[in-house]
């Protein structure tokens, strides 16, 4: 087996959990490549040698056979969504062993890595193919044009709120004066869109929601609609630049840059043993139905 490691960065408590788990994947007989951004780190830190297989990225156009069978995301949900820059559109799966704090998607830890060791052994796992949302532009924007969670268009610092014209495979739909608008799949429906209001989807259900953020009228509610649309903008605002958001990479744009956003062709293939389901993550990471007057003496 090959497994691919993954981390934005090391934090100091985190250095001998990940020396352990090396040693127990080296044990095993496991192929191991880290990459660049944890490889440095780990060298830094005297726990891999300098020579071990480096990696940045994986494309649907390597040779098959020099890519992972998973790559273990070390951190918490930010870095399974960060994780995306580098499967790309290899569609490589993702393991992740929550270090952070929420663990929404990434449900393994490090006490649990034996089993789940096992269970990619054995295949005793499922394969959660999530939808992503692909960016469409006439300027390049992002270097990686694919979201798993949301895509955001903001307004800039404290700047008055703009409103955003919006379209549906071409027809006019509304026009958002807000603060910006979200365009959540439903991974992303239990993220920013949540808190701005939306309603949580359930994976594999085949549609997105647009939620405003801070609408000005009351009557702006988010709404779902299903993911084979192409959803289309026009900014307005005083403010020349605005920001666009693909999950948590943000970047300044102006009404000049045309962009469209669509269901992708590929999936982002997360990991999920036996012992996990989506509605068990539901009550246990979101308290969802949780009456406290049943705690209170």
């Amino acid at each position: 087996m090959h497994l691919a490691l993954y981390a934005k960065h090391i934090k100091p408590e985190m250095v001998k959990p990940i020396d352990l788990l090396i040693q127990k994947l080296k044990a095993l007989g496991i192929k191991l490549s880290f990459h660049e951004f944890i490889h440095r780190e780990l060298v830094r830190e005297k726990i891999i040698p300098s020579g071990d297989d480096v990696f940045s990225s994986y494309s649907r156009n390597q040779d098959p056979s020099s890519l992972p069978s998973a790559i273990l995301t070390i951190g918490g949900d930010g870095t399974i969504l960060d994780s995306l820059t580098v499967v790309k559109d290899s569609e490589v799966p993702v393991m992740g062993i929550n270090a952070g704090r929420l663990g929404f998607l990434a449900v393994s830890s490090f006490e649990t890595i034996e089993n789940l060791i096992t269970d990619l052994e054995t295949g005793n796992y499922q394969l959660d193919k999530r939808s992503l949302l692909q960016l469409e532009s006439n300027r390049e924007v992002f270097s990686t044009n694919y979201a798993l969670n949301d895509f955001v268009i903001h307004k800039k610092d404290t700047s008055s709120m703009i409103t955003v014209h919006t379209y549906l495979n071409g027809q006019y739909l509304n026009s958002y004066w807000a603060d910006g608008l979200i365009v959540a799949t439903p991974t992303g429906s239990t993220g920013y869109s949540l808190s701005c209001g939306g309603p949580i989807i359930f994976p594999k259900s085949n549609s997105l929601v647009l939620t405003p953020i801070a609408p000005h009228n009351l009557n702006m509610r988010p709404v779902v609609i299903s993911d084979d649309h192409v959803i289309t903008f026009e900014i307005e605002g005083r403010s020349k630049v605005y920001m666009a958001s693909m999950d948590a990479r943000s970047m300044n744009i102006t009404s000049e840059i045309q962009m469209a956003i669509r269901k992708a062709d590929i999936t982002f293939n997360l990991i999920r043993t036996q012992n996990h389901n989506f509605l068990e993550t539901l009550r246990e990471k979101m308290n969802w139905g949780l009456d406290n007057r049943n705690s209170q003496s």
